[in-house]
């Protein structure tokens, strides 16, 4: 007998989730879909991969209604999630015959407007959403479901005036859910402005310590490039993620790894829209088994088989560093965590460790590596960008 059987759900819905393979809820799932289908506001507080998206899913298919305009909002924080979440709830809309579209910048906005006019459904991010209600294409009148999928990330990008401005246009009488993987202190005071009597519900962490193992190397900044390559050859991987704090970052690293013979996409906020979808399918597909990114691609993005994460720069902020480092050591596989650290990082690691003191991150050897020259963003050879220099090759311990 299906779990999901407990829930009372629709034949619809149940139908749906069935031919989904669905058989067992999870612990976010069984924690607060009796509470959003009794119509409760919730905050749930919950990793990336852990089956969020069906909770409040469950509940925007239970209560909306086909041809009655829009009814549910799901506000999420990057283009990608947004996508991700509108697959997902057509999936399990499909028997309903609901109306999801996603709401997004960096396309044309001329279509939305044209599909605004149909939806049930509406996956947004905060910005183009916000243009649509000052040019009036959108209706929030007739929402009865309003949810902030990584709320937390949307606070640390800034979105918090949006955010407000966005609840005010919908009705009072609402069901407000707030999902995120941390709650710090400015979304509980959100959710003393915004909701109504909320259930907290909490749950543990995705991530197996017992199969995450995290490392750092103390190196000179001119040797990391060379050590970046020299882990990628030698460890064995499936697929990994290589974290760097801006797009130029990015862009230096995965061009320097293609020229020295490894298969590596790169994705951040700069590319369009469909270049950054192009590059996730590529990686999900291990049709490249190497994506370096910045933090867009650590929130909200589930990707299976990631075995290794390498921060060739560490996070300002040591949320990110946890949401990192959640991309591996999923669904029972280890994982491990690699560090590289020059003069520049350490404080950055500092506040980490700080913050999780229960973190066991160990410092390792410095192997022998052969130095590599380097490519320039400007496509130049250069004997010292930025501190790295390659201009000759040579051992380092």
């Amino acid at each position: 007998m299906n779990a999901f059987n407990s829930f009372k759900f629709s034949d619809e819905l149940m139908e749906s989730i069935e031919k989904l393979g669905f058989n067992s809820p999870t612990q976010i799932q069984s924690s607060s879909i009796p509470y959003i289908l009794q119509g409760k506001d919730v905050i749930g507080e919950s990793e990336t991969g852990s089956g969020k998206t069906l909770a409040f899913g469950a509940g925007i298919v239970e209560k909306a209604i086909p041809g009655k305009g829009l009814q549910a909002l799901v506000i999420t924080p990057t283009r990608e999630l947004a996508e991700q979440v509108r697959k997902e709830l057509k999936k399990i809309a499909v028997n309903k015959k609901l109306n999801v579209i996603s709401v997004y910048g960096g396309v044309a906005i001329n279509p939305q407007i044209y599909a605004l006019r149909t939806a049930e459904v509406v996956i947004a991010t905060p910005g183009r959403l916000k243009d649509h209600l000052q040019r009036r294409t959108v209706d929030t009148s007739g929402i009865k479901i309003l949810v902030l999928d990584e709320a937390d990330k949307m606070l640390d990008m800034g979105f918090v005036d949006d955010i407000e401005d966005i609840i005010k246009t919908c009705p009072r009488d609402r069901q407000t859910l707030f999902f995120s993987a941390t709650i710090p202190p400015r979304i509980e005071e959100l959710s003393n402005r915004y909701m109504r009597n909320p259930i907290n519900v909490s749950t543990k962490k995705q991530v197996d310590p017992n199969k995450l193992k995290q490392f750092y190397y103390s190196i000179p900044k001119n040797f990391k490039l060379s050590l970046l390559l020299h882990l990628i050859k030698k460890e064995n991987s499936k697929l990994v993620m290589v974290f760097c704090n801006t797009r130029r970052t990015t862009d230096f690293v995965v061009k320097n790894l293609k020229i020295n013979g490894i298969d590596a996409i790169a994705i951040h906020g700069g590319f369009t829209q469909n270049k950054r979808e192009n590059s996730m399918e590529d990686f999900k597909k291990g049709n490249s088994f190497v994506l370096v990114c910045t933090d867009v691609a650590a929130r909200g993005i589930h990707v299976d088989h990631v075995s290794h994460i390498v921060n060739y720069e560490i996070p300002k902020n040591p949320i990110d560093y946890v949401h990192r480092i959640g991309r591996t050591a999923r669904a029972g596989e280890e994982g491990k965590v690699i560090n590289l650290l020059c003069d520049d990082d350490y404080g950055n690691f500092s506040r980490i460790l700080n913050e999780y003191r229960d973190f066991d991150v160990k410092q390792m050897e410095k192997p022998y590596v052969e130095k590599i020259k380097i490519v320039n963003n400007n496509n130049s050879r250069t004997n010292n960008p930025r501190g790295n220099t390659y201009n000759r090759r040579r051992r380092f311990r």
